[in-house]
């Protein structure tokens, strides 16, 4: 059972002892390696497909081995336990956290907790495989365009209406997996309220073959219901415009009714919509948003890479949480990412962790990240409701290498900041594309470009953990006055991890490694890393506020000065 009180991890011994390594702490990795010609073997370990290398990060055997015993402490495996077993760890809105049930295999043996188990009254498996089933028969339709919209074509373009968790990991993996989407099928992703992006993303499309999925649990929320009624309104106009819509409500409903689908448990909202029910796929309560992009809401990218793919996209996923849950602590591999994200944090006090992913197609998983991590886990209280003991949370942000290394990889080298890192590659690209010509400068003719690509990948982690010398430096000619310019501190830390490919698996099991991590360090905290009551005050304000900005003299002079003058000022341009 999950315990109604967190265990305090400062009132721990192992936090004591990392406290007095973190005293004076001076790492040197130059040092530990050249002493340990075994470092880089016994600090990297095997996740399913991916190879993960935590020998450039700032740890010994000492560190490590206290580090594993303050998971032990707070029972981060016991707490892990209770999460996949349907206990009601999500405390502030009493319930389960079952986002790992969304990837368990149908009918499998051997199953923790077995098949078929109830949680609040729900066979759980049944429930989300009988909803799986649903998204893959319509997938099915629209790939082998069965379902036509309103004048029988089929669809070529899907236009995913969502936001937060319902719109930042359909993009991300539908980005991740472009080589596998369908010929002649396109995704679009609307989720902020600014009209430019449902602007944006109708723009050039046919009405007749595009199809809208709205996403949305309880089919309330305020952009999302807002950007598909605006969506609603162009696919009438463009219908009419083309001659193929009466303007007659009877005509208006038919059309909504083959060009929108939802993803909500609001059936009867749904259906005042204009939805037919039958074509809404739920989720349930026990799935936060960032949790989510497994269950239904990933309708879109169903469609687009096909359930087989969606499949082996859910293997990926419990290939890790299995290992999660089987593997012991101090080989398994999200606590101990887990563990030193919290030695960064809490004792050297690094506050931003950048996530650098050297493939193309991950371009949008720091975005997604900054979601699962910081709304996880940006908590000031713990989840008996007692304030927190310690700092938490990271700032967690990235670009693709090797855009960064020409950005702000400055600060992450040279910088006064302590900044980890995580370098994310695969060995085997999508597109292994020769640079046929070369450069006649150090590039050969037909030089595979991912070599190139991947030398970078490797030399960044070389040179942020072991610098460059003043000597280093002198040695090159350099002159003295701007030697120390251009010496490296190094020591700066890092974690590799490598997978054969981007497969649907891979994505997979990337997504849920960082999940894990987060629970790991949300457990250590003692807070509800599946709550996000922080989002909530902005959006109510903004409800109050929302008459003062339409130009409601009452309700602007309720205002405080600064959002008064605001208001002012922008009704003034806006004339």
């Amino acid at each position: 059972m999950a315990e109604n009180t967190p265990v305090d991890p400062t009132s721990t011994d192992a936090w004591k002892q990392l406290g007095g390594i973190a005293d004076g702490f001076s790492p040197d990795l130059r040092g530990w390696f050249d002493a340990d010609a075994g470092r880089a073997d016994r600090y990297t370990f095997q996740a399913a497909d991916l190879t993960v290398d935590l020998s450039k990060g700032l740890i010994t055997e000492e560190i490590l081995g206290h580090l594993v015993r303050l998971a032990q402490d707070v029972d981060v495996a016991g707490r892990y336990q209770a999460m996949i077993a349907g206990e009601h760890i999500n405390a502030t809105e009493d319930r389960a956290v079952l986002h790992t049930a969304l990837r368990r295999p149908k009918g499998a043996a051997g199953l923790v907790p077995p098949a078929g188990f109830i949680v609040d009254g729900q066979d759980v498996d049944a429930d989300v495989h009988a909803t799986l089933d649903k998204v893959y028969a319509f997938a099915d339709k629209v790939r082998s365009g069965e379902w036509t919209g309103v004048t029988g074509k089929p669809i070529s373009t899907v236009v995913n209406i969502g936001i937060g968790g319902s719109d930042l990991g359909p993009v991300m993996v539908y980005e991740a997996l472009k080589p596998y989407v369908k010929p002649g099928l396109e995704v679009r992703f609307v989720s902020n309220i600014d009209p430019t992006d449902v602007y944006e993303k109708t723009a050039g499309l046919d009405p007749e073959t595009t199809l809208f999925i709205v996403a949305s649990k309880t089919f309330g929320t305020l952009e999302t219901l807002t950007n598909a009624r605006l969506a609603r309104e162009w696919l009438w106009a463009e219908l009419a415009s083309a001659g193929v819509l009466d303007d007659t409500d009877a005509a208006r409903t038919d059309a909504v009714a083959k060009h929108f689908v939802a993803v909500s448990t609001a059936l009867d909202k749904v259906k005042a919509f204009g939805i037919d029910p039958e074509n809404a796929f739920g989720f349930w309560d026990w799935v936060g948003g960032r949790y989510s992009v497994d269950s239904a809401i990933g309708t879109s990218v169903v469609i687009a890479i096909g359930p087989d793919n969606w499949r082996e996209f859910l293997a990926g996923f419990h290939a890790i949480d299995e290992h999660t849950r089987t593997t012991p602590l101090e080989q398994n591999v999200p606590v101990l990412m887990g563990l030193l994200n919290v030695w960064y944090t809490n004792f050297l006090n690094a506050q931003s962790h950048a996530v650098l992913p050297y493939a193309q197609y991950l371009h949008r998983f720091p975005a997604y990240l900054q979601q699962l991590t910081m709304e996880s886990n940006g908590k000031s209280v713990r989840w008996d409701g007692s304030p927190v003991t310690t700092d938490t949370g990271e700032v967690f942000w990235g670009e693709p290498g090797t855009n960064g290394q020409h950005a702000f990889y400055q600060l992450i080298h040279q910088g006064t900041r302590l900044v980890p890192a995580d370098f994310i590659a695969v060995a085997n690209p999508a597109h292994p594309l020769k640079d046929e010509t070369g450069d006649g400068a150090g590039v050969e003719p037909g030089q595979d470009v991912h070599t190139l690509f991947m030398a970078n990948y490797f030399a960044q982690t070389k040179a942020l953990a072991f610098g460059k010398t003043a000597d280093e430096v002198r040695a090159d000619g350099v002159a003295e006055s701007i030697v120390p310019a251009r010496v490296f501190s190094g020591n700066r830390p890092t974690t590799s991890i490598l997978a054969p490919a981007l497969t649907p698996s891979v994505v997979g099991q990337l997504i849920a490694l960082y999940e894990h991590i987060v629970f790991v360090e949300g457990t250590i905290w003692g807070i509800d890393s599946f709550d996000q009551w922080g989002v909530e005050l902005g959006k109510q304000l903004a409800l109050q506020v929302t008459p003062a900005v339409q130009g409601d003299s009452a309700a602007l002079e309720a205002q405080d000065s600064s959002t008064k003058a605001l208001i002012a000022k922008y009704l003034e341009l806006r004339k």
